[in-house]
């Protein structure tokens, strides 16, 4: 029986190296071990480019090694547009087991900061993370907090106004009353209108609900829509009121102009998503501190442009915004 105990000893290690590793992980495509993680998702409301943003993150852990059903389980919770809602999301993440949290847009990531302090928490979608008090500085968040920015140019966005309504005297901006984020981006549309020369002219809503009577309300050469997670959530109701009136509608992002609005120099949800979702796996994978993570922006934007938007608004678009253009939705 002891001589049999070298052949024994022999053949479990190769069974062990034929299996991998022992701890239920896999191997990733850079030779790292993957273990099993689950991670959970805040999501503060149910729109084109929040949804964007939440499959660019899941698709950047897919690259890193992660796939769902597989080492990766994923709890995702939407908090339908209610801070009261978003904030009881946040406490049951706090005592959950997951090992890393997302929050997307700026309602969803303060309530996850406030209550989750003993695990990673990931941010998307917010405009300014200093301001909304989850990090102390982009460059060194600190603590467990870290994520990317959606700031967008909004100066190039205004100047979009007079570029395609050479004659406009007056832009109207719609957003919440509520939303941190929102309040940033018209303070930056007001001071790049002043020197368009424009007269801005403010309407608040604080649900989806009031969109439309908002929208409907402008007499104004103009409207602008920020990235405003409740405006943008019920964007059709501006934009039957831009094409009623036959006036140019000028979004934050992407999405918005693909759902009708006219144009945007703008940023993409779902680049930004996996952006975060690279993140993620730096923290998952290799160890690396959400508070030693500078906050990233996204390096490049797009000059979008919706050609059967602007029929239906009555624009002509100048042949040289056309070429500038990175994409012109026909």
């Amino acid at each position: 029986m002891k001589r049999l105990l070298p052949v024994a000893a022999a053949a479990t290690t190769a069974a062990l190296l034929l299996t991998g590793c022992g701890s239920g992980g896999e191997q990733s495509g850079d030779g790292k071990e993957t273990k099993k993680v689950t991670v959970g998702i805040s999501q503060f409301v149910e729109h084109p480019s929040l949804d964007a943003a939440r499959e660019g993150f899941v698709e950047a852990l897919k690259d890193g090694g992660y796939t769902e059903g597989e080492n990766l389980t994923l709890d995702v919770q939407n908090a339908s547009g209610d801070q009261a809602t978003a904030t009881n999301i946040a406490s049951n993440f706090a005592s959950s087991g997951d090992d890393l949290i997302l929050g997307i847009a700026t309602p969803s990531a303060q309530s996850l900061a406030q209550a989750v302090t003993d695990k990673p928490v990931l941010f998307t979608a917010v405009t300014d993370p200093v301001d909304a008090g989850l990090v102390d500085s982009a460059e060194a968040p600190g603590g467990n907090v870290t994520g990317t920015t959606d700031m967008n140019p909004v100066a190039d966005q205004i100047k979009l106004v007079k570029q395609l309504e050479p004659g406009a005297k007056s832009v109207g901006i719609i957003y919440s009353s509520g939303e941190t984020n929102s309040q940033i981006q018209v303070d930056e549309a007001k001071k790049a209108a002043e020197a368009e020369g424009l007269k801005v002219v403010e309407k608040t809503v604080t649900t989806t609900a009031e969109v439309a009577q908002a929208a409907e309300s402008f007499d104004t050469d103009a409207i602008y829509v920020p990235t405003d997670n409740k405006v943008v959530a019920g964007l059709e109701a501006v934009i039957s009121a831009a094409e009623a009136k036959k006036i140019p509608l000028i979004a934050g992002e992407g999405d918005s102009v693909e759902r009708g609005a006219l144009a945007t120099q703008g940023l993409s949800y779902k680049d930004l998503g996996k952006q975060t979702g690279e993140m993620a796996v730096k923290i998952l994978k290799d160890g690396a501190k959400p508070g030693e993570m500078a906050v990233e922006s996204q390096k490049e934007t797009k000059l979008i442009v919706n050609a059967k938007a602007a029929k239906a608004m009555g624009v002509e678009i100048p042949q040289s915004l056309r070429d500038k253009a990175d994409q012109v939705i026909e």
